[in-house]
């Protein structure tokens, strides 16, 4: 596959990046923009993304919608093109997540918000801009997964299947995209200080502040390597966990500290 290398002050760099307005994003966003790329920022809240995007150098579009609705993705996405071109990184950083037990009937919704906002929305993300990121010949297609998606966690069932689901995605997209000089790149966080993360009544090991995430992930797209879990502890942590015989995986697990149920956030 042909290297893709952008320069190292990222003049002109162009990237669209989904779940802005705060967390992982926000820090995606002022990381990016600090090193000159003209930015794509999507996000549900109009209010908070137009700040964000007056708060940072440089000019972008702010660009509000909901992942989970692709029409309206669909709309921000050719308004990036029209405005701006092709982006050279597309992040697919929107996510929800919230506590579900299948047992309860209630939670049939939020399995359906999770999966839709964290899998399908990661499609629509990227769908607009695989045919041009091909007819140009590089590109890089930027899907955040977790390592939550490396083993069913108890009272997480929709989130941990949103992450397996998209982990084997961008597998699928990688292998689709070989040879096309578009690159697909994984990346499986561990804890993340972020307000989706805030809400977890339980220890979080190796739990990193999101600018330092998003300096590392930043490394790794570089890179374009197809697979990274950041921190790299997490993925020593995720590797013994896997390879854990579902007997002893059961019992460490059936009492493990669990996100409280309610609205996705």
């Amino acid at each position: 596959m042909p290297p893709y290398t952008p320069s190292p002050a990222a003049a002109g760099l162009r990237v669209f990046l989904t779940g802005a307005s705060s967390g992982l994003g926000q820090a995606f966003a002022r990381h990016y923009a600090a090193r000159g790329a003209r930015l794509g920022l999507v996000a549900r809240r109009e209010a908070a993304l137009a700040e964000l995007a007056a708060s940072l150098p440089g000019e972008h579009l702010a660009l509000a919608a909901d992942v989970g609705d692709g029409a309206a993705l669909a709309c921000a996405a050719r308004r990036y093109l029209d405005e701006v071109g092709v982006p050279d990184i597309v992040i697919a950083n929107a996510g929800v997540s919230v506590g579900t037990l299948t047992e309860y009937a209630e939670d049939l919704d939020a399995f359906e918000r999770v999966l839709r906002t964290n899998v399908n929305g990661m499609v629509a993300s990227f769908q607009p801009f695989v045919a041009p990121m091909r007819a140009r010949g590089s590109g890089r297609l930027v899907g955040i997964a977790s390592v939550a998606g490396i083993r069913g966690l108890p009272g997480a069932g929709a989130y941990s299947a949103s992450k397996a689901a998209a982990i084997a995605y961008l597998e699928s997209l990688r292998v689709e995209l070989r040879g096309s000089g578009v690159r697909v790149v994984t990346l499986a966080p561990g804890y993340i200080a972020t307000p989706m993360t805030a809400v977890n009544p339980y220890p979080m090991p190796f739990l990193l502040p999101a600018d330092e995430a998003a300096r590392r992930m930043a490394r790794v797209i570089d890179a374009g390597r197809a697979y990274a879990v950041v921190p790299w502890q997490m993925g020593i942590v995720a590797g013994l966990l896997r390879a854990l015989p579902n007997g002893v995986f059961d019992a460490l697990f059936a009492r493990a500290g669990r996100k409280p149920r309610g609205l996705p956030l």
